[in-house]
């Protein structure tokens, strides 16, 4: 592993505003707000995230303030339905 993988800090949070730009304001639990944005990987396979879901996030230890989101928790409760409910044909 490079220097850079091996000083990030993993933490999870709930998220509580979405911004333009795939940013997203994320609540940790103690209560501090930091300013996440989507991964790759996360960007590629068309994830979703929405305010109230589990994140866990990596942080610099250089800016606290800044994280990456790598991974949506899945939610025990199934989501509500997207407007425009399930049209026959899928995504275009």
């Amino acid at each position: 592993m490079s220097e850079q993988e091996e000083d990030v800090i993993e933490v999870e949070g709930k998220v509580i505003q979405v911004l333009p730009g795939t940013m997203f304001r994320i609540e940790l639990a103690n209560k501090h707000v930091v300013l996440g944005s989507i991964s790759g990987k996360l960007r590629k396979n068309f994830i979703k995230i929405m305010i109230g879901d589990m994140v866990r996030m990596e942080m610099s230890p250089h800016d606290i303030s800044k994280a990456r989101i790598v991974y949506r928790i899945r939610n025990q409760a199934p989501r509500p339905p997207m407007a425009g409910g399930n049209r026959p044909g899928g995504r275009r």
